[in-house]
């Protein structure tokens, strides 16, 4: 498996900003690698939220993270800035995967980056459903 070149911010039609807490660095004075999963996260559910394709509490249909990935290419540490890119690699019935790169501070350049994806699925049943017509539309504008 080759390893990937790191993208540029310019390649995301989405970007948050995103604050790093002291308790994000671990002992060897970093972020720790787990933590960039919760930006990948943060991000896509920023977006959600702000398509208003998610209320976090009532929506009745929500998405399970099915399968994700991440690639390091540099360093971050608090109280560095981290923005998040993100795009849609593609669009399945119930499925969406996800594409997202964090930047440190005013890099254009990736510090790390990598893929989420989520299966929308009935809250209360955990069954897979299509995504709705809405959720189609938001995701259009976030296609790579």
């Amino acid at each position: 498996m080759s390893r990937p070149e790191p993208l540029k911010l310019a390649d995301f039609r989405y970007v948050t900003d995103i604050t790093t807490r002291w308790m994000d660095n671990d002992v060897y004075g970093h972020i720790n690698n787990v933590t960039y999963y919760s930006f990948f996260d943060t991000v896509v559910a920023n977006f959600l939220i702000e398509s208003g394709v998610l209320q976090i509490a009532t929506s009745p249909v929500v998405g399970l993270v099915v399968d994700t990935q991440c690639s390091y290419f540099a360093s971050i540490a608090y109280p560095d800035k981290v923005r998040a890119g993100l795009r849609v690699a593609h669009v399945g019935t119930s499925s969406v995967r996800y594409e997202i790169g964090i930047f440190r501070n005013d890099d254009t350049t990736a510090a790390a980056q990598g893929h989420f994806v989520h299966v929308y699925v009935e809250r209360a049943t955990n069954r897979p459903v299509p995504l709705s017509d809405k959720h189609k539309t938001a995701l259009e504008g976030l296609k790579a």
